[in-house]
């Protein structure tokens, strides 16, 4: 059970080396000074005894042993603060540690990972403690060190008085250890059980306090049934939650009990020979501390054994997710053998996780170079699905798709990157400046201003950004203190200034680019589109006919297959669903 003490303690020698050792030092410190201390009290009671009993020279002795006890207890406080700032240094190190490790995965993970519910349910499990518990688990391996030295030092005290107090403090001790290491485990089991309805109300949470939901849920009233489904699922776990709390404060206070019973009863047997005169007064605090310390020693290192088993099984979720395997997306090429080939599809099917139906069926497709594609059909069509796999994002279940005559599943990831700008519908709006949210299209050049200016130009998104207090660096969205918000039009022309920024690209993907523009400004964007396309592949999916008649040539799909494919006035003349989709937009115009 104890499997990820070494990783886990790893992580903490990665953090910080140094700190670890200064924590583990000053542990071993605190663990000798407790049987210090006692041995040393007995030293002054008896020579007060003796003091008061005339003899002269016990007196100074007195006086010394209480000037060491002094500078034991001193050291004792000054290491104990020693830890808890080694601590305190510590989590926040390893908390950071922690988060980075977990990040660094999820940027590993594949498109088709991250649409796993399964995933994300190991995925929120890591993140829920993953930042605790690592240190927790070094802390309390620290701990059992520093009890266990504490422990031995009593313990050997103790056996001058009597072998059979071992037992007596290990009946007193082990019966809440497993109690307590039963209860961890099962409160460990229930949370894991219950990972699905906890990300069920963090969601809620999102629903109902960012702004970016705000408008929809006032204005449909929904702020009241989210709350009320939110209550709802804590009302269904919480009565688990209190039957396992309640058992395990019962069980805690009964066993404990059990412990006290026996301090006192050894008490009684001290001073019982005390009375006799068989024991001296010191040796009789001096075995009563000893015993009262062993007691809540091997008590807080069995604790911290309990404490360590539990943190392994929380651990086991940080590593259950770091070690899911990464899909291996694609090879090592960064260029293709035939440079100004284009793009084909060939025979290409595609079927997203647990559909009982593909999203594309048996596409062949050639776009060559420099060809401006427009792409269109009904929602759930396949036009986006086809996009995605285009820019890798997902594989083919069957067939491949070439880029300069080499197979995607070939291509080095950051080359093939390079090679295609692509703006989404759901597009991405960066709470961060406009500079920030422009220089996202290429992480190479992320800051570069003077190409943010250009690519603000060319997308026509200068002159919003121009009426910005501070132009570039102006923060957009509302989550932060001083940011602007923009209308869904100007966010869209931010974005296309994304797409532009990145110069290298071969193939520039628009998923309905301007579909938040009014008619003027779209057929702007489209001529600068065709003049900055001219030696590249350009496609366009779009839902505006006006914007699609553009195109070079038009490919229609239909429930994931090539239905047609021509210019506009060849499908038109075709009379099939292009023409029909046409005749029904232009309807409405008339």
């Amino acid at each position: 059970m104890l499997q990820y003490t070494r990783r886990g303690l790893s992580l903490v020698w990665q953090t910080s080396g140094r700190l670890a050792v200064a924590m583990a030092v000053a542990t071993v410190v605190a663990g000798v000074l407790p049987g210090a201390i006692a041995w040393v009290g007995r030293h002054v009671i008896d020579a007060v005894l003796r003091a008061a009993s005339g003899d002269v020279a016990a007196r100074a002795s007195a006086e010394r042993w209480v000037l060491v006890e002094l500078m034991l207890v001193l050291a004792m406080g000054v290491t104990s603060r020693a830890i808890a700032l080694f601590r305190t240094l510590l989590r926040q190190l390893l908390g950071q540690r922690t988060n980075v490790v977990i990040l660094e995965k999820a940027l590993q993970l594949s498109l088709t990972q991250f649409e796993d519910a399964g995933l994300y349910d190991k995925l929120t499990r890591a993140r829920r403690e993953a930042s605790q518990r690592p240190l927790s688990l070094a802390t309390q391996s620290f701990e059992l060190a520093q009890q266990g030295l504490t422990l031995l030092g009593l313990v050997a005290i103790l056996l001058t008085w009597s072998v059979w107090i071992l037992p007596v403090i290990l009946l007193a001790s082990l019966p809440l250890f497993i109690a307590e290491l039963s209860f961890s485990t099962e409160q460990w089991k229930l949370s894991r059980f219950r990972t699905p309805e906890s990300r069920e109300q963090m969601y809620l949470e999102t629903l109902m306090a960012r702004e970016d939901h705000a408008k929809e849920m006032k204005l449909l009233d929904l702020g009241p049934t989210m709350l009320a489904r939110y209550q709802a699922i804590f009302d269904k776990m919480f009565p688990s939650e209190r039957a396992l709390s309640l058992r395990r404060a019962l069980w805690g206070m009964g066993l404990s009990l059990v412990g006290t019973a026996a301090f006192y009863g050894t008490y009684l047997v001290l001073v019982r020979a005390t009375m006799r005169a068989t024991m001296t007064i010191g040796a009789m605090s001096m075995y009563a501390l000893a015993f009262k310390h062993a007691q809540t020693a091997l008590s807080a290192g069995l604790a911290s054994v309990g404490a360590m088993v539990e943190n392994n099984l929380y651990l086991s979720n940080l590593y259950e997710f770091l070690d899911t395997p990464t899909e291996r997306e694609h090879g090592g090429d960064r260029e293709g053998p035939s440079p100004r080939d284009g793009v084909r599809f060939e025979d290409v099917s595609f079927c997203y996780p647990d559909a009982k139906s593909p999203a594309l069926e048996h596409v062949t497709l050639h776009i060559a170079h420099g060809a401006r594609l427009a792409i269109v059909g009904e929602n759930g069509s396949g036009k986006t699905t086809l996009i995605k796999l285009l820019c890798g994002l997902y594989q083919p279940t069957e067939g491949r798709i070439l880029l300069d005559g080499l197979d995607l599943r070939a291509w080095e990831p950051a080359a093939l990157r390079r090679k295609v700008a692509m703006i989404f519908q759901d597009f991405v709006r960066y709470q961060l400046t406009v500079g920030e949210n422009i220089g996202a299209g290429d992480a190479t050049a992320y800051t570069d201003r003077e190409r943010w200016d250009q690519a603000a130009q060319r997308a026509m998104a200068k002159p919003v950004i121009d009426g910005l207090p501070e132009g570039y660096d102006t923060r957009l969205g509302k989550w932060f203190k001083g940011g602007r918000e923009l209308s869904l039009g100007q966010w869209q022309k931010v974005a296309l200034a994304r797409a532009f920024f990145r110069r290298d690209a071969d193939v520039l993907v628009l998923d309905e680019p301007t579909a938040s523009m009014d008619a003027e400004a779209e057929v702007q964007i489209f001529e600068r589109f065709r003049e900055q396309t001219q030696d590249k592949i350009a496609i366009v999916i779009s839902h505006r006919f006006s914007t699609v008649r553009m195109a070079d040539e038009i490919v229609v799909l239909d429930h994931g297959r090539v239905l047609e494919r021509g210019t506009h006035e060849e499908l038109v003349a075709l009379g099939g669903r292009y023409a029909t989709l046409f005749a029904l937009q232009a309807q409405g115009y008339r």
